[in-house]
């Protein structure tokens, strides 16, 4: 029988996720003066004001305030009517020396005993249904966000748009769990006020559908463009007048959208947060690490589906185990725990490998902040930072390291398809 599965993501203009951008560019700036800077961060922002707090032990200097104003800026909250904007907006900074007992448990005399910044357990996923290896309803929701923002920032087919806006999109799925269409969208975008509520939920709706919506069928391949057919039931701004947004309609805190930033509610999440943490803290670099591994084995042909597994105790290198979960799916005469040994002899899953693998002592992180960590496009570019003596830093970095199909021959050889 056919049924239903829904996800959803938020916009760079959503205020956890401002929380996020500004934690994420404190992580670069420290990594790009310390690589070996070890940094929780947290950013709380609400009407007019930005809270900063969090651990760190580092040898850098840090502008935080003028660092959380451009992020601000370059979201797009520039302007007084917003009740928050970078310019203007207060920012309180809380960020204290990190305690010596958490630090114990993570530096070792030999770096490859690195031990795990925390206990806890992390997910990855990977399915086949899209080229990029998500859940569908996920990736459609970020491209209609994304393509939101260009809109926003060209200003010229859509005017009215503020920074702030959700998306959730439905899919219906056959017996064999293959994507047969599109089922629902809904967007709820803040704007600028309107004369009248009549002539601004027609003028909205008519704009997303008309030009938003053929923009985000464009990105896709030609078997998921046919999912978008005319009997998509659209709510557009479902509540009505959405002008009052952001940080003033809505109080912001890191780590809030941590299914936004995974995999959209398919698979599993251990729970942790990524964004304000150094990749020494396994929450963010294990989960990067097990999306690699079930990305690798879906493209090599092990499984049409793939959840990892990975669980750790504070201070230890080795991981407790991995586990694989293949839904039944699996292409290879092994059991799901067969398969499991068999990666973990391939993937070398101790922190201190992953952060070699993937390089996560690079800036890396202010792009993941916003439209997901996994499923991005892995691409190297050069970025510059400034420190407040005036310092520059120039550095080139891989971005989305963990989303490279660099394994699969590996995998295929390892398991013999």
């Amino acid at each position: 029988m056919s049924y239903l599965f829904t996800s959803e993501s938020v916009s760079e203009g959503h205020p956890d996720k401002v929380a996020d951008q500004i934690s994420d560019a404190l992580i670069d700036n420290f990594l790009a003066f310390d690589p070996e800077s070890k940094v929780a961060c947290e950013t709380l922002v609400t009407t007019g004001q930005v809270v900063l707090a969090g651990e760190v032990k580092s040898t850098a200097y840090l502008d935080v305030q003028k660092i959380a104003r451009d992020v601000i800026n370059r979201i797009g909250y520039t302007k007084g009517e917003y009740m928050f904007d970078g310019n203007s907006c207060g920012v309180f900074s809380a960020i204290h020396e990190q305690s010596p007992d958490i630090n114990q448990g993570v530096d070792r005399s030999s770096k490859e005993e690195q031990g795990a910044g925390d206990q806890g357990m992390m997910f990855g996923y990977a399915t086949n249904e899209t080229e990029n290896y998500m859940p569908l309803a996920l990736d459609i929701s970020h491209e209609i966000l994304k393509e939101l923002a260009a809109l926003r920032r060209e200003n010229k087919d859509i005017t009215y748009l503020r920074p702030d806006a959700k998306a959730q999109v439905t899919i219906e799925y056959d017996d064999n769990n293959t994507p047969v269409r599109i089922d629902a969208i809904v967007v709820s975008t803040q704007h600028d006020d309107f004369d009248s509520e009549e002539n601004m939920l027609k003028k909205i709706k008519e704009d997303i559908i008309n030009i938003l919506i053929p923009r985000v069928k464009a990105k896709f391949s030609a078997d998921i463009q046919a999912l978008f057919t005319d009997d998509i039931t659209y709510h557009i701004n479902p509540t009505g007048i959405f002008v009052i947004g952001g940080p003033h309609g809505d109080t912001g805190l890191t780590g809030r959208k941590i299914i936004v930033d995974t995999y959209g509610g398919k698979g599993a999440h251990g729970g942790g947060a990524f964004s304000g943490k150094d990749p020494s803290k396994v929450d963010r670099s294990a989960a990067y690490a097990t999306r690699h591994i079930a990305k690798n084995a879906v493209a090599a042909g092990l499984a049409d589906e793939m959840l990892v597994q990975v669980a750790y105790a504070i201070g230890v290198a080795e991981p407790m185990g991995l586990f694989v979960d293949t839904y039944g799916t699996s292409k290879v005469d092994l059991s799901d725990g067969e398969i499991a040994k068999k990666l973990l002899e391939i993937f070398d899953m101790r922190p201190y490998f992953i952060e070699e693998r993937f390089n996560l002592r690079a800036p890396i992180y202010s792009e993941t902040a916003a439209y997901g960590h996994m499923g991005r496009k892995t691409e190297t570019v050069t970025k510059t930072f400034k420190s407040p003596e005036g310092t520059e830093k120039t550095v080139e970095v891989k971005l989305f390291p963990w989303e490279e199909l660099n394994y699969v021959d590996k995998v295929k050889s390892a398991f013999g398809v």
